[in-house]
């Protein structure tokens, strides 16, 4: 679909384009192949390339000591993002936005899924990432970790039963009608026992392998590369994601990490972990950090796994790789439990790293790329920028991407959303959601605006000074800052106001937030 060009205030808003046409690349010879890896949970600071000169000077925070050479390699081979935003930091949310490139207002997705839950789940009318790419001609593959969808009684083993017993039931089975153009499946909903791992294929088939999910996966992906099996054409390009689990929790035992990367942390001290101003190395949560930083590393490992192989088979010069999460992890920062979900950088900075040799020159960029930019930047990248859909509300950045000079209005922030469960009806089912919070984060400052659930009234607030203080540590007053709170909240209202979000529709807090 052609899209006018029309750039809002901001750079934000329904800007599902192609950019400047000044700044579009022609398109190579061949379709590119692309890949996006998504390990869950994995935040921006814990990768060790920060710490190390070329990176290190780009941003204001130590990076976490960890062990991560396949992706300080990859890196230099990359643009690498410092400032991607996951604008609701949570699991499926963050998952509705990345397939439709819509907000969780309109892609279904406002609460992370289980089946209690039946208000969040992806729309089956929506037109997703892979739907796009299969009409043009990808053959689409999806591996690990989905949740996306409100699970159902639709075992295919045990019909009329949950895939799991538990209730609410997590985890899910994706028939064949939810597929959204992925001819290649293996996956499930959600289920957090990383060495217990099981999927469902195409074919319906349930698969349950003793091996540490991330390197089980890779395994799977590895094979699809080279084609075993006969199970892609080779005339087509291909259109893979990887939704790892871990570093997700749970991150207690050995059970959920690889011991050979755990004795890299195991001797370490806490507080030589924990080295940011901001985390407390004497919280109960902090035993985890070592079983965390060494779920980072396998992942690292698994991740290289796959470029070895798409270097073996001649494929690297022609394939887009993505590495980036759905929302990061506070670990023991801000005295909170809770890993994500908040506004806090630890939660809502992810990691963005793409590389498309030839294409894409390697640099470092401050670029705020939201979560709704996900699909149409892809699709941009690989030359679909005409098929975006109309119903996108993120932007295309591939103009940028590819020419770091192009004439492309940057976004002034990113928006921040968070929701909670709404009124249940007499079984316990979720019947609506609650708009709990909104904010907005700009380069310099982070706000957080939180109201009331009886009086919609402001009950809490947060805004932070990123730039002097990037470990948030100190929450400022509004009032000693009202020129501040006041662009900021305008910034936030034209965004709110642009995807019809609750907030605007309601008019919550309309005396601080001009809609």
């Amino acid at each position: 679909m052609k899209h006018p060009f029309n750039i809002l205030v901001g750079g934000m808003g329904l800007l599902a384009l192609a950019g400047c046409k000044s700044a579009r690349q022609e398109p190579a010879a061949l379709q590119p192949n692309v890949i996006y890896v998504f390990p869950d949970q994995y935040r921006n600071h814990a990768m060790e390339f920060w710490g190390q000169e070329g990176f290190r000077e780009h941003v204001n925070f130590r990076n976490d000591p960890v062990h991560t050479p396949r992706l300080n390699d990859f890196a230099r081979e990359s643009l690498v993002l410092t400032s991607a935003q996951s604008n609701c930091p949570l699991s499926s949310p963050h998952r509705g936005i990345l397939l439709t490139g819509m907000y969780p207002n309109k892609s279904g997705v406002p609460l992370n899924c289980h089946s209690n839950r039946p208000i969040s789940s992806l729309r089956q009318d929506a037109e997703c990432v892979s739907d796009v790419f299969s009409k043009a001609g990808y053959d689409c593959a999806y591996f690990g970790k989905l949740h996306v969808d409100c699970p159902t009684p639709n075992d295919p083993n045990n019909p009329g039963h949950y895939v799991e017993e538990q209730v609410p039931a997590w985890d899910a089975y994706t028939p064949a009608e939810r597929l959204h153009g992925f001819n290649y499946w293996y996956s499930y909903g959600t289920f957090d026992e990383h060495k217990n791992p099981h999927y469902w294929d195409t074919d319906g088939r349930r698969h349950d392998p003793k091996e540490w999910s991330p390197l089980h996966e890779v395994g799977k992906v590895v094979s699809y590369l080279k084609n075993e099996g006969n199970v892609r054409d080779p005339k087509k390009p291909f259109f893979i994601m990887v939704g790892m689990n871990p570093p997700h929790s749970p991150y207690r035992s050995l059970d959920d990490c690889m011991e050979e990367d755990f004795n890299l942390y195991k001797d370490q001290p806490l507080d030589s972990l924990l080295i940011r101003p901001n985390a407390d190395p004497t919280m109960k949560k902090a035993e985890s950090a070592r079983y965390y930083f060494a779920s980072v590393t396998g992942v690292d490992r698994a991740f290289g796994q796959i470029l070895d192989a798409l270097k073996e088979l001649g494929l690297d010069k022609n394939t887009i790789v993505v590495f980036s999460s759905d929302h990061g992890e506070t670990m023991c920062s801000q005295g909170t439990d809770d890993p994500k979900n908040s506004p806090y950088a630890e939660s809502m900075n992810v990691p963005f790293l793409v590389r498309f040799p030839g294409q894409i020159e390697p640099r470092v960029d401050d670029l705020m790329l939201c979560s709704p930019d996900i699909m149409p930047t892809l699709l941009g990248l690989a030359g679909l920028a005409d098929s975006i859909p109309a119903t996108v509300q993120g932007r295309n950045y591939a103009p940028l991407f590819l020419d770091a000079q192009a004439d492309v209005v940057r976004p002034t922030g990113a928006l921040y959303i968070q929701n909670v469960d709404g009124e249940k009806d007499a079984d316990g089912k979720v019947q609506s959601y609650f708009p709990s919070a909104r904010g907005f984060k700009s380069a310099k400052y982070t706000l957080a605006l939180y109201i009331d659930r009886k009086t919609k009234q402001l009950k809490k607030t947060l805004l932070f000074d990123d730039e002097h203080d990037p470990y948030q540590l100190n929450n400022l007053p509004l009032e000693e800052n009202a020129e501040v709170v006041k662009q900021l909240c305008a910034e936030m209202g034209k965004v709110l106001k642009e995807i019809d979000d609750p907030w605007y529709r309601e008019g919550i807090l309309k005396d601080m937030i001009p809609y």
